[in-house]
């Protein structure tokens, strides 16, 4: 039989992409008690709405755990390798962990967030793949545990940052892909990208009041940094420790990673107003995110475009909407259930 719900303390960090995920991700890594995974992607990717209640047999399950495994241990989501290479440790840590028969895909999602968390010897697992927030139903659900962690991010940086992601393989993160610059360039119309983060924003609205989900402010975490830890440690059940503050200075869009320097960096926030984004994509955005950036507190700037540029706009958005969806449309296991999660 599948396993009960496990009330075991672990951390989801989630919110659109940019929102400061990686960075709350790193904070909590440096806790003891805490190990934080790369971003695993197992929604969607390797879990679907229809294997919710599924058994998977021995080989399957391997192969979720050596995909797991493989994206955890092997350097990241874009790391280069083969996820079969892993198996071997995949069955070990089945092998050491509650029996799986009849098991399901989130058990052993399970199962290898929390053996692979006691090998770091870290109690708390701490999962941040911004994405799962459309899935907190199925988390909040399974993991009776967990608390999530909501980071929200004004949507003009948001746009800014995404703008320039594509940049982050030559400000230090070289072991992005070139495909995957590509990539993050396509996809960056601002259109889609101010729906993602309105999408982000209201997939969690219905969570809001839930004790065990909290928003966190990117700016807020920058303004006042202690305080905004000490809260979220209080938040999560563990004990603030000072150098949780110490984190490196990289995963920037904006400049080339300075790894040697650590600490929260406040200029991080704001930077819309003065670099890099024109009055199209500030008007397109407000308009597409209006109502939820008055609910979280942001204040629109009332920005007017040039016509041509607008016009220009509508005309380049379904040809760049298209080329996304084909270049993403390998990394979801059901497309068209993430695009309604995302769009609905």
């Amino acid at each position: 039989m599948a396993q009960s719900p496990d009330d075991r303390r672990c951390i989801f960090i989630v919110g659109s992409s940019r929102s400061g995920t990686t960075m709350m991700g790193r904070i909590l890594n440096r806790h003891p008690a805490v190990h934080t995974f790369h971003e695993l992607h197992f929604f969607e990717e390797l879990w679907s709405p229809e294997s919710k209640g599924s058994g998977t047999s021995r080989e399957e399950a391997l192969d979720v755990a050596a995909q797991l495994l493989y994206r955890e241990r092997g350097g990241g989501y874009l790391a280069h390798g083969d996820p079969s290479d892993y198996r071997r440790e995949a069955r070990a840590v089945l092998d050491a962990g509650p029996p799986l028969d009849n098991s399901t895909r989130l058990d052993v999602y399970r199962t290898v967030l929390f053996r692979e968390a006691a090998e770091h010897d870290a109690p708390v697992p701490c999962e941040q793949t911004p994405r799962n927030g459309y899935y907190l139903g199925e988390i909040l659900e399974r993991f009776p545990g967990a608390r999530v962690l909501h980071m929200v991010r004004d949507p003009r940086d948001v746009l800014l940052s995404q703008k320039r992601k594509w940049r982050r393989r030559f400000l230090g993160a070289s072991n992005i892909p070139r495909a995957e610059a590509v990539r993050a360039w396509v996809n960056y119309p601002p259109l889609t990208i101010s729906q993602l983060w309105r999408a982000s924003v209201k997939a969690v609205a219905p969570y809001r009041d839930h004790p065990r989900v909290r928003t966190v402010a990117f700016e807020e975490m920058l303004d006042a940094p202690e305080a905004t830890v000490r809260s979220v440690c209080e938040f999560v059940g563990i004990r603030f420790e000072e150098q949780m503050r110490s984190v490196r200075q990289v995963g920037s869009s904006h400049r080339e990673d300075r790894p040697d320097q650590r600490g929260i960096d406040p200029s991080r926030s704001g930077n819309w107003r003065t670099d890099g984004l024109s009055d199209t994509e500030i008007f397109l955005c407000e308009t597409v995110t209006a109502a939820p950036m008055a609910r979280c507190g942001y204040e629109t700037n009332d920005s007017r475009p040039g016509p041509l540029m607008l016009a220009l706009s509508a005309l380049l958005f379904p040809v760049k909407l298209g080329a996304a969806l084909l270049l993403n449309r390998s990394r979801m296991e059901r497309i068209w259930d993430a695009l309604r999660r995302r769009l609905r």
